[in-house]
């Protein structure tokens, strides 16, 4: 299934949340209105509002409340994004320049600072504080997660069970938070809101494997450039097992790798080669798949309709893209 046919039961959803989303971010200062309508053109495949409104479908009756979590884990990732980009000092953002390439980086910092702010307003407005509650806890994970990841870069000692807990953070708990929103914006039973978060962190963690994978592809048909990861000293599952699995001697050369010859295309090509011939890549596809039938299975347990459906499929694409 296409992401065009999974979003088919809640198209009319999306064509509204994306009016609703762009007033969200209006601003009375000019600048600032000019660099919002720039972020809302440039957006992606719109991932986390889908696992929203079909959570909230799959859950129960959607609502204004859903429009609202929809939007505030928006803003509140935007921010982010903004951010990030400022910190790695990164020019382009899904093929466009990044608001700290068009606008330098002070105007960047606070712009993600604006869109933090207009997230949280919008909550406390409409007292959606158990929202509120979900997202910044994620807000903080992520926070988190990348600081491990930076730290761990430094010294390359990282172990499988540190890996999960970087990507748990970094990645799974957004996806974790848009799925407990959608949940909880039209239920306020626990247990179903508790089930709905577990199934999006386990989305989550499959997420972030499948993108560690593209790594080791073979250039053509994926969305980032091989060997990036090694590059930036990202200590990834298919790396992680091959060093794990490795004599005294190649774990020795490849670290040294991954710490001082990272920039040496012949290096990192060696580096990819280690890793697919020691089956990193079969290991990380199993882990992933693992969290991938973690995730249906915790759905299955729904009642069946049209948005469980589209749910599956996008579990199921989020496992099988390319890129």
């Amino acid at each position: 299934m296409t992401v065009s046919e999974i979003k088919a039961p809640i198209a009319n959803e999306m064509a509204e949340f994306e009016l609703k989303f762009k007033s969200s971010m209006k601003s009375s200062v000019p600048l600032l209105d000019k660099i919002t309508r720039y972020i809302v053109k440039r957006k992606g495949k719109q991932m986390r509002p889908m696992f929203v409104f079909l959570s909230a479908k799959v859950c129960g009756e959607m609502n204004e409340s859903t429009y609202r979590a929809a939007a505030l884990i928006e803003l509140l990732h935007t921010a982010t994004l903004v951010h990030d980009d400022v910190v790695d000092d990164s020019n382009v953002r899904r093929g466009f320049f990044s608001v700290n390439a068009l606008w330098k980086n002070k105007i960047a910092v606070l712009v993600g600072d604006f869109l933090l702010s207009k997230g949280l307003l919008l909550s406390i407005d409409n007292k959606d504080f158990h929202l509120l509650g979900l997202v910044s806890n994620a807000v903080r994970e992520m926070s988190e997660g990348e600081l491990l990841q930076i730290e761990k870069a430094r010294k390359l000692d990282i172990n499988e069970s540190v890996y999960f807990d970087i990507i748990r953070k970094k990645t799974a708990s957004l996806v974790s938070a848009c799925c407990a929103c959608g949940a909880a914006s039209v239920t306020s039973d626990e247990k179903i809101i508790t089930r709905m978060q577990t199934f999006g962190e386990a989305v989550g963690i499959a997420f972030q494997i499948k993108d560690d994978l593209f790594d080791y592809g073979d250039g053509t048909n994926i969305g980032k450039p091989t060997g990036i990861d090694i590059k930036e000293k990202k200590m990834t599952l298919p790396l992680i097992y091959a060093l794990n699995n490795a004599t005294f001697w190649d774990k020795r050369k490849i670290i040294n790798i991954v710490k001082n010859n990272n920039n040496d295309p012949k290096k990192v090509a060696e580096a990819i080669n280690f890793v697919i011939k020691s089956g990193g890549i079969q290991y990380a596809e199993t882990k992933m798949n693992e969290y991938k039938n973690k995730a249906l299975e915790i759905l299955s347990t729904f009642p069946d309709c049209v948005s469980k459906t589209s749910l599956l499929e996008l579990v199921k694409y989020t496992t099988e893209r390319k890129n």
